[in-house]
């Protein structure tokens, strides 16, 4: 086994909520500094910048886990994860159509930038991505597994926006073997705070919005290399 350091929650420029400074090269950039081995850029409800991220850490040693941080009918923000790029991009087509039609106003929310490889802005998402989309968390879960891909609910110990907060517990039908607590949250506290299976792991991921606040190497897993099959297997149950 080889312990890497990871930060498998954060956001680009994508996210109205992220910082324009997010970008992908930037984001990239920041994380080889920072000794970094997986991250995963999870904007909410959208994928998009997720090709330009994969493109920036090309030969870097840098693995990218695809990702999205979807938002629930129930208001919970679950960590989706696919095997590769062109599976995260069909979520983010299937997410598209289940946003409500409520147009996103940057001078209120934040911009909603879609970005190259060279970091040029090449468009910008219509809709208002931190809706809440009109999938349940089982629907969600039935249309990642389709596609060999995992969720992991993510900041458990949140009091709104979490599947703790929103259903008061973990369905056990989900079968789900991994949750993500918030960036200061003991594994410790959490443990005794949340009435969550031993049997279940719990990570952490920076949540990172601001480039300064990427992970340093704080957040480890044990597996035995970078693929991205292995790390699936590792944060979630498979058929």
């Amino acid at each position: 086994m080889t312990q890497i350091a990871v930060d498998l929650h954060m956001h680009s420029a994508l996210s109205p909520c992220g910082d324009k400074e997010m970008t992908p090269n930037n984001i990239v950039g920041m994380s080889m500094l920072k000794a970094l081995n997986v991250i995963a850029v999870t904007d909410h409800n959208s994928a998009k910048n997720v090709p330009a991220v994969a493109h920036a850490a090309k030969g870097l040693g840098l693995q990218i886990l695809p990702g999205i941080e979807v938002t629930t009918k129930e208001e919970c923000h679950i960590l989706a994860y696919t095997p590769d790029i062109e599976s995260v991009l069909a979520l983010d087509t299937i997410l598209y159509k289940h946003l409500p039609m409520v147009k996103n106003r940057p001078d209120y929310f934040g911009h909603q930038y879609i970005m190259d490889e060279e970091d040029e802005i090449v468009g910008e998402v219509d809709k208002l991505l931190i809706s809440a989309t009109d999938l349940s968390v089982e629907a969600l879960k039935t249309i990642v597994d389709e596609m060999n891909g995992i969720i992991v609910p993510a900041h458990i110990d949140r009091k709104s926006y979490s599947i703790m907060a929103s259903l008061g517990f973990i369905p056990m039908d989900l079968k789900i073997r991994t949750v993500e607590i918030s960036r200061g949250m003991s594994l410790k506290k959490a443990r005794e705070s949340f009435p969550v299976s031993p049997e279940i792991q719990m990570i952490q991921g920076s949540d990172a919005h601001y480039l300064e606040d990427i992970a340093e190497r704080e957040y480890f897993l044990d597996v035995p290399d970078l693929k991205r099959d292995t790390l699936l297997k590792y944060l979630g149950y498979f058929r």
